[in-house]
């Protein structure tokens, strides 16, 4: 069930984490998701071409920060059409019982699969979540002090008591609280609603509660933009690679702009012109088909 708000102040924040608040993304990224798509895919024959398919599609292009079961479709469809791979004779294989679950759930989380598994005794699905439990226990075990980037507490603390704060990612629910409380920025934010509560879209419909362009969403990712858009949110855009100064012109400019109705307009479409030119929609390495 998507949690639902109940308004004490007069504007709605949604925010993202995982490199957004947090420098995460690579760490969890290049160390974490993309050894165990290897292992558990297979894929140690073009473990080059691997990492770059994933590090495209979850770092550096327009599908950055997707759920992590889309990702690893994206990144398994670029390396079927990578000649690289195709001239090795590798052969990467996409399960269909995957790609439905993906279509049908709105819950991508592991235990909207582990009912799924439990429900239909899917091998492919079995073996997703298997690798998808690794990908956790890799990251409980690796994942940790990493600070907020600088300006975020001055920011939440800018906002509280002007905005209810609700934390919107992809990212499960027990690794979120983990990390906002060990930085000690838990207590700013009204819920923590990861993979689990529901995509962001859905969170985000808490929106509605509040008058037009007094609520707004700051995320890394296109995905959280089109999350904002779908909910008539406003966004303000943490650019990849530039994370400190975006932060910094938040504190600075943008929580004024937003507090006093001026974000809309101009100032809104001058922050999304320039997001748009940070991430690639395709790979700079040939494709086939």
């Amino acid at each position: 069930m998507v949690y639902q708000i109940e308004p004490k102040q007069e504007f709605l924040v949604g925010i993202d984490s995982d490199g957004c608040v947090f420098d995460t993304m690579e760490l969890k990224h290049k160390e974490c998701f993309i050894p165990n798509i290897i292992n558990y895919y297979e894929l140690q024959g073009v473990s080059k071409y691997a990492r770059e398919a994933a590090e495209f599609v979850n770092l550096y292009s327009k599908s950055r920060g997707i759920n992590r079961f889309h990702a690893l479709v994206e990144a398994l469809e670029w390396l079927q059409k990578r000649p690289e791979v195709i001239e090795r004779g590798a052969k990467i294989t996409i399960p269909e019982s995957l790609k439905k679950w993906i279509a049908e759930e709105t819950k991508l989380g592991n235990p909207a699969l582990e009912a799924k598994v439990a429900e239909s005794n899917d091998p492919d699905l079995a073996h997703c979540l298997k690798w998808s439990k690794a990908v956790n226990e890799t990251v409980a075990g690796m994942v940790r002090g990493v600070a907020p980037f600088p300006s975020v507490r001055k920011c939440l603390e800018k906002l509280s008591g002007k905005a209810d704060m609700l934390v919107v990612s992809a990212t499960p629910n027990d690794a979120l609280n983990d990390e906002w409380t060990e930085h000690d920025i838990r207590q700013y934010v009204t819920e923590i609603c990861g993979q689990e509560a529901g995509n962001k879209k859905e969170t985000l419909t808490n929106a509605a509660k509040y008058k037009p362009n007094q609520a707004l969403m700051i995320g890394d990712a296109p995905g959280d933009y089109k999350a904002a858009v779908a909910n008539n949110c406003l966004f303000y855009p943490i650019n990849p690679g530039d994370e400190e100064n975006s932060w910094k012109r938040f504190y600075d400019e943008g929580i004024d702009k937003f507090l006093k109705l001026e974000f809309a307009g101009d100032y809104q479409q001058a922050l999304l012109d320039e997001f748009d030119r940070y991430l690639p929609e395709k790979p700079s390495w040939p494709v086939v088909g």
